[in-house]
């Protein structure tokens, strides 16, 4: 089972764009580190069996809580537009989803990760689900700040996270009435978009998004492993600080930060 959840998560930060030939690669190339190693069709049927033991190593990767989070989700598409009604195999649970970039047939991954790019939590939900009912329960372990986009705002999920100890700031909409942010609160609301470069990187180098997948389970397997993949990247986005910043930061009179 260990071998089996080591390959996987190679494969998602490897030069591989299909498994397949990155399995193939491995049984001609590598059979001294995997003696072991089963045809790739019996491979494909053991995949399921580490999806339990993929989730809780998952949690073991989770960064360190250090007040600064920020949350968004992405969509994560299960076939193109055009087969949504050819689709067979994700007909029950997929379901069609609208973002800022249009619309889709499949999931949505929640992620919350913190200032140095590290993921803090991470859920997946159907397509059609408002970006704002995961919060909660994402927000379970956090404390200090979130930061979120427009689309958030939500007066009540404001109000049931300020009783948790979490403080939920997000721009407002044009119909809105100014509100009074501190100018920590107005730079970090600056560099959301941190997070949406994490996903990018989840996206075209763990590869969590491909539309050959021909089983839910397989499709869960693919983006907890890459997402583990991406825990394990040596450098990641991330907004830093010197020592007069973070010195700064505590006493929340921040001046300016850098963006690595």
């Amino acid at each position: 089972m260990s071998e089996i959840m080591t390959i996987l998560v190679v494969f998602h930060s490897s030069r591989y764009r299909t498994f397949k030939h990155f399995y193939l690669m491995l049984l001609s190339e590598h059979r001294s580190e995997f003696p072991n190693l089963v045809s790739y069709q019996r491979f494909v049927e053991l995949m399921p069996r580490v999806l339990a033991p993929l989730c809780s190593y998952l949690v073991t990767r989770f960064g360190e809580m250090t007040g600064i989070a920020f949350i968004n989700s992405t969509a994560i598409t299960v076939c193109g537009n055009k087969r949504i009604i050819r689709n067979r195999v994700f007909q029950e649970v997929a379901k069609i989803g609208r973002t800022t970039m249009g619309w889709f047939f499949g999931s949505k991954l929640h992620l919350v990760i913190n200032e140095r790019g590290e993921l803090l939590a991470a859920q997946v939900t159907p397509g059609n689900m408002d970006d704002r009912t995961p919060v909660p329960k994402l927000c379970k372990r956090l404390s200090g700040s979130a930061y979120d986009d427009k689309g958030y705002i939500l007066l009540a999920l404001k109000e049931l996270l300020l009783a948790r100890g979490v403080h939920l700031v997000t721009n407002i909409r044009k119909n809105m009435k100014n509100q009074l942010l501190s100018l920590w609160d107005k730079l970090m609301l600056r560099n959301r978009s941190l997070v949406e470069t994490v996903n990018d990187q989840l996206k075209n180098i763990a590869q969590v998004q491909h539309t050959r997948h021909r089983s839910i389970i397989n499709l869960m397997v693919n983006l907890v492993a890459g997402l583990i993949s991406y825990t394990h990247q040596p450098r990641k986005p991330s907004i830093r600080f010197d020592d007069e910043e973070r010195a700064i930061l505590q006493l929340e009179k921040p001046r300016k930060l850098l963006i690595a």
